[in-house]
């Protein structure tokens, strides 16, 4: 049987490889998204004292340390059974909205952003955030940066650094901000808004005026019907920080929502012997393999998943995109999209929100109020924490002895909730584009790896090396292509 690998994949964060294996007939036959990583903070943050956690989960990435910062806290609390005052708890959420714009900015300019800017078919040398400030402008090419610089100084002020924020704890926050950091942090945010805005008409014209990006978009090729799941309010509505989880069929009927502390009632992982990763799927539909449908519990969790689990946006101008969205991609159809590079554009209709959410808070009455932390006084026993992260639904679950150490972890990051649905996607995408008699490109590769880019995988998160290291294969090849030599690291 023949073999086409792709490693590294590239344009994300952590590390992969794709293993796709050819049937007799040069058909695809099956493929294998594989994460070599071995993820240990499970087990070695099991003996320290729960409040260390939101400083330890954070080293776990330094794409989002804030996602697991603040469901870090949040387990604390819940673990200490102490509700923060409510500007703590709107001093973490604007923190996280600022985080939020910077993320989501990186991953549309700088990694899923240069298929469409560039083209998939582009040279390897020019697809990438260079070759996309060379096309569109040293000009926009600022703004992505000044976006990035925005909302790490957000996060400075209310977090303590730019990154790896330090300043939650169970009960709320260690400082405030003061009224000259708020009117400063409001600026930075009606900025960030008109960013938002630019951002989305850019995605307007680039991909949904481009008839053939449309037709990719809007194929069979990255289509998949799944179940999906994300944070909303009381209304319904997305939101990042905190609510319940609602849970949607691909029929876009909602079939329940539940709290953080009730995750285990829905969600269950499933093992696989050729990756550390694990696969979630949902328990009270049950594992039936790598296929869509309403009878296999495989679900998402992205900003695509979020937009369909919600009823709408909690702000005006992400309401107005949110719209726009279902009317262009399902008019008159139920409200849910299932093309999955669709995911771009939800990315930015997030950004939108997120960044007048920033704005929001900012100007709230309460935000510079010095009453951010309630001093916990329970007994130590059991907690769950709950956030949206950009990749999706992050969960961290404590347990902890009498004196608040640690005696078990567990951890649902946010690329762990997609694993299935991002193999499914890669071999989907690779069975249409590799066939008998095709010749195997890197543009053709790279549009199966557009399949997992959508998803904004982050496997650094998802799976951390136990020693720190990363195992690397070099693979020495002679003037015929034949390996006469292999060296490995750390095996």
């Amino acid at each position: 049987m023949q073999r086409i690998t792709i490693d590294p994949i590239t344009r994300l964060e952590g590390h992969g490889k794709i293993e796709i294996f050819l049937d007799e007939a040069g058909n695809v036959a099956n493929t294998y998204f594989q994460i070599p990583e071995l993820r240990g903070f499970e087990r070695f943050c099991v003996g320290r004292p729960v409040e260390e956690m939101p400083l330890l989960t954070g080293r776990i990435c330094g794409v989002c340390p804030e996602a697991h910062h603040m469901a870090a806290a949040k387990a604390g609390d819940a673990l200490y059974q102490v509700d923060p005052p409510p500007t703590a708890k709107k001093l973490r959420e604007l923190l996280y909205s600022a985080f939020y714009v910077t993320d989501h900015t990186t991953h549309f300019y700088a990694l899923g952003g240069p298929d469409f800017v560039m083209g998939p078919d582009a040279p390897v040398a020019e697809r990438n955030i260079l070759g996309v400030i060379h096309k569109v402008g040293l000009e926009i090419g600022g703004k992505v940066i000044q976006a990035r610089k925005y909302g790490h100084n957000v996060i400075e002020m209310i977090g303590g650094r730019k990154v790896h924020p330090c300043t939650s704890i169970p009960g709320g926050l260690t400082k405030g901000i003061t009224e000259e950091q708020r009117r400063e942090i409001e600026e930075m945010g009606r900025w960030a808004v008109e960013f938002a805005q630019f951002s989305l008409q850019l995605f307007d014209d680039l991909v949904l005026k481009n008839q053939a990006y449309l037709e990719l978009v809007l194929g069979d090729i990255y289509l998949h019907q799944t179940y999906y799941i994300g944070m909303v309010d009381e209304q319904n509505r997305v939101n990042f920080y905190d609510g319940k989880i609602s849970v949607v069929a691909p029929n876009g009927e909602r079939i329940g929502k539940y709290a953080a502390h009730e995750y285990t009632d829905w969600i269950a992982e499933r093992v696989e012997p050729w990756t550390y990763l694990k696969f979630p799927y949902l328990k009270k539909v049950g594992w039936r393999g790598f296929v869509d449908g309403m009878e296999s519990g495989v679900y998402c969790a992205t900003p695509l998943s979020r937009l369909n689990a919600a009823d709408g946006m909690a702000t005006p101008l992400a309401q107005e995109a949110y719209e726009r969205f279902y009317e262009t991609l399902v008019p008159g159809q139920p409200k849910v999209v299932h093309h999955r590079l669709a995911t771009h554009w939800a990315r930015l209709i997030e950004l939108l929100y997120a960044a007048e959410r920033w704005v929001e808070l900012a100007t709230d009455p309460e935000i510079t109020s010095p009453n951010i932390h309630t001093v916990p006084t329970a007994k130590p026993t059991e907690g769950v924490g709950c956030v949206e992260a950009p990749r999706g639904t992050l969960t961290h679950h404590y347990w902890t002895d009498e004196r608040g150490v640690l005696t078990r972890v567990n951890l649902i990051v946010g690329t762990t909730n997609n694993y299935a649905p991002i193999s499914m996607s890669v071999k989907k995408a690779a069975q249409n584009f590799i066939k008998n008699g095709v010749v195997v490109t890197e543009g053709l590769l790279n549009r199966i790896e557009m399949a997992f880019r959508a998803y904004d995988p982050c496997f650094g998160c998802a799976t951390h090396s136990l020693p720190g290291q990363m195992p690397m294969e070099v693979v020495i090849r002679d003037a015929q292509g034949q390996p006469i030599d292999v060296l490995r690291q750390y095996c």
